[in-house]
């Protein structure tokens, strides 16, 4: 009998939320006083005189932590960042508690469904909605318009305004996007290029060529231990991780599962319901009764799936750009040991499609009543400048040796094409042979990249199979200039009916995958098509296509204004 794997459900906490979250309720004043004059208050880096406390929680985890205890004299509340913020802005960030995962996730939610929650608030676009129907967060409409700075205006809009629709809430902006970058969640094929080469294998062309290597690698010893105890391919327990997850290898069957895409009526339907997600699903259960998977993968999250990876244990995984900083252990153990990116392949005679999600996924909030809205705007303004601005100082204050200090701070906006465009400098300066036009980001990445050819910086490898001449990025830009890239199709944020239900379905959808590949009936997959639409998948299959109908009449006529 096959093993059935139960997801945790977190809808519960939502429904909570619906709850007990008292409408119209304010915590009160925060105790500050608003000293500033008016041409201080409208100054978008101006300090605070006398300087101003602002309460924020924080989750931490294993990799913060790894770091922190790499920089002597800093801790996660007395930092570089923290430190700027105070002697630039007057801003003295105090976390009113700090929590890892699953705790700090119970605890936020506990607090919210409370109404008592710190000055500024990282929420997801459920909770936004949720705290701005009770009446619990201030309306930043004028605080953006009147505080960001043209740079962060620009680096915040640079995808368009999808992330501030979806942060719009009946005609007002009840929180800031903390942008992100849909291109930072294309998918590569990781491959251990040794095992390749000593098993006389090429790289895979084909989808059908993937799970040749996979069988390969599972079989053929590769590890060369005289035992079967490799897998040919990392997953993880959450299906769609950004590494180790199974949307690159899905693609490859012409499906999406997590992202809206066009049907062929011109409307909008959800990739995770279509026909080709079943045929991945198949493929996959037969990789998994084959051995081809860890047998016990759908209960290790990331950081559980990798020890598999750092004890040499794993030939290939699906994962973003920055997934050599994972594997790069690897080489620690076996200096033998050689990962390469590739593209995401597709089934013989299938176009390659490589989707986006949208990545802009979390907001800051500010509570009711505070006094000092403009502070989560001009946190972003200062953060941005010190990294991406005229006076950056980026290997100080984003990247301090391959460490990501950037993290330290708490809030943490970027320019979504910025690794794109800094591997495109990079490799134009390689062609012309001239370095020094080379600044910020691009350059202290070429100069790991150079320390690690001339000298054997152990950190340099992980730069060079991402921003190299054959690296991750090479491959993005190829996916740009031969337009491979699949956007999701919808940006609108949370529709009503998502309020209450996109968590259920997205949980029955990880449940029913999960088990398929695990062994249940593939009918299974009809199943959930029955019941995703049953549950409100129908109901927001028909928001989602009146938020698009609106978005093409919007564009349709200013497209008519331009001309």
């Amino acid at each position: 009998m096959h093993k059935r794997w139960m997801y945790k459900t977190r809808w519960t906490i939502i429904i909570f939320l619906t709850v007990c979250i008292p409408t119209g309720h304010t915590q009160g004043d925060s105790g500050h006083i608003n000293n500033l004059s008016k041409d201080q208050q409208t100054s978008s880096l101006a300090a605070y005189s006398p300087p101003i406390q602002v309460s924020f929680v924080r989750e931490t985890g294993e990799d913060l932590q790894r770091m922190i205890e790499q920089l002597p004299g800093e801790t996660l509340v007395d930092n570089r960042w923290t430190r700027l913020y105070e002697q630039e802005l007057g801003i003295q960030i105090r976390y009113d508690w700090i929590a890892t995962g699953d705790v700090y996730n119970q605890k936020l939610g506990v607090s919210l469904a409370a109404g008592r929650f710190p000055d500024v608030v990282r929420v997801n676009p459920y909770q936004l909605r949720q705290l701005s129907n009770a009446n619990l967060i201030e309306d930043l409409t004028e605080v953006y318009r009147d505080f960001a700075t043209p740079l962060t205006k620009n680096i915040l809009e640079a995808e368009g305004k999808g992330a501030f629709d979806a942060a719009t809430i009946n005609g007002k902006l009840m929180a800031i996007p903390e942008s992100s970058s849909s291109i930072e969640t294309a998918q590569y094929l990781w491959i251990r290029t040794d095992w390749l080469d000593k098993l006389g294998l090429q790289a895979p062309e084909t989808i059908e060529d993937v799970l040749k290597v996979s069988e390969a690698f599972t079989s053929r010893d590769p590890d060369g231990n005289g035992e079967q105890d490799t897998y040919g391919l990392a997953l993880t327990s959450y299906l769609w991780d950004p590494v180790m997850g199974v949307s690159g290898f899905m693609a490859g069957y012409g499906a999406f599962p997590n992202i809206w895409i066009k049907d062929p009526e011109g409307g909008l339907t959800y990739g995770g319901i279509q026909p080709e997600v079943r045929k991945a699903l198949e493929v996959l259960q037969t990789m998994y009764l084959e051995g081809q998977l860890d047998p016990d993968f759908a209960y290790k999250n990331g950081s559980k799936a990798y020890r598999l990876i750092d004890q040499g244990k794993i030939g290939m995984l699906y994962g973003e750009q920055w997934t050599p900083f994972v594997v790069q252990s690897t080489r620690d153990e076996d200096p033998e040991a050689e990962w390469q990116a590739y593209p995401i392949v597709a089934e013989t005679g299938r176009n390659r499609v490589v989707p986006l999600r949208s990545n802009t996924g979390n907001y800051f909030a500010v509570r009711k009543g505070f006094a000092h809205p403009e502070v989560v705007v001009k946190l972003m303004n200062l953060h941005l400048d010190k990294n991406w601005g005229q006076n950056a100082e980026y290997e100080t204050y984003y990247n301090d040796d391959s460490r990501a200090v950037w993290m330290l701070s708490p809030v943490t906006p970027f320019p979504g094409t910025k690794n794109l465009d800094a591997y495109r400098d990079i490799r134009d300066a390689r062609t012309t042979g001239d370095f020094s036009v080379l600044e910020n980001e691009a350059l202290a990445i070429h100069k790991r990249i150079a320390a690690y050819e001339s000298e054997g910086l152990k950190s340099g490898w992980g730069w060079k199979q991402t921003y190299g001449p054959t690296g991750a990025f090479s491959i993005a830009d190829d996916y740009d200039l031969n337009g491979q890239l699949l956007y999701d199709q919808f940006t609108g944020g949370i529709t009503e009916t998502m309020v209450d239900r996109q968590i259920i379905l997205r949980d029955l959808q990880l449940e029913v995958f999960m088990n398929i590949i695990y062994g249940s009936p593939i009918e299974e997959f009809d199943q959930f098509v029955v019941d995703w639409l049953e549950l409100g998948g129908k109901e927001i299959t028909s928001e989602v296509n009146a938020w698009y109908r609106t978005q093409a009449a919007r564009d349709h006529q200013a497209f008519a204004l331009s001309y």
